[in-house]
């Protein structure tokens, strides 16, 4: 069964086609690449997905809700999550508080239960607490789960971007180059984990990333775009033999 169903997706802004007509079919369980060269349409079509953009022409599909006119929070709730390339962190809290104000969409009890603080309140508050606790244990964040995040390296905010998306619980994850401007050791931290998330924890995962030995080395299915375009789709191996894609973007490397 597919999980996501983008057809024929358009995203225009003005006279400039960010994406045109793109065609994919994200199946569950897997981690599937968009890759391509820069301003080829990856981002956008993560922003679509996410809802941050509108396709001006196209559907979505996630399982039978269509997600093209979805906003961001409808989406999240959903069961879709995504950590962002450019970190979308609160830098004056704990990593600890960034991942518990991530579970405010599960805080469904009233006003009076939360001034009293008993009953559904507290079960649910200590539910979310024990949830985020264990994504700090899976994402091996305990070291950190104090510190201000404005003080922690690059790679670990990069951790704590991917285990904020985590602790929403989501069926797909969306990431965003997550392993841009890291070092090897980093990178190959971050590549451990999103595979640990796929296999481990089941999750569906869409990766834009720009390291191609990193997108062949895990990926079941790579989609490639170039200027907006879908041109080329299929496993690595097919991907690595196919003229148009060595043309646009392997052959650039």
């Amino acid at each position: 069964m597919t999980h996501l169903n983008i057809s024929d997706v358009t995203l225009s802004f003005g006279g400039l086609k960010a994406l045109s007509n793109v065609d994919m079919k994200i199946e569950p369980g897997l981690i599937t690449s968009i890759i391509g060269p820069n301003g080829a349409g990856k981002t956008s079509m993560l922003n679509c997905i996410s809802g941050f953009y509108h396709p001006t022409k196209g559907d979505i599909f996630y399982k039978d809700k269509k997600l093209t006119h979805a906003s961001p929070h409808q989406i999240s709730n959903m069961g879709i999550a995504r950590a962002f390339q450019n970190l979308e962190l609160f830098s004056g809290l704990s990593v600890l508080d960034n991942l518990l104000l991530a579970r405010h969409q599960n805080l469904n009890y009233s006003l009076f239960d939360a001034l009293f603080f008993y009953g559904k309140a507290s079960r649910i508050e200590a539910e979310n607490r024990a949830y985020v606790e264990d994504v700090i244990d899976f994402m091996e964040l305990e070291p950190y789960r104090k510190s201000m995040v404005g003080n922690l390296s690059y790679g670990i905010q990069k951790k704590v971007e991917v285990a904020r998306a985590m602790t929403l619980a989501p069926d797909i994850l969306l990431l965003d180059e997550p392993m841009a401007g890291m070092n090897i050791e980093e990178k190959e931290d971050i590549v451990r984990f999103v595979m640990d998330i796929q296999k481990e924890r089941n999750i569906t995962v869409v990766l834009v990333e720009h390291d191609l030995g990193v997108v062949m080395d895990i990926s079941d299915r790579i989609y490639v775009l170039d200027f907006g375009e879908l041109i080329g789709a299929g496993t690595p191996e097919e991907i690595a033999q196919d003229p148009k894609v060595i043309e646009a973007y392997i052959g650039e490397e």
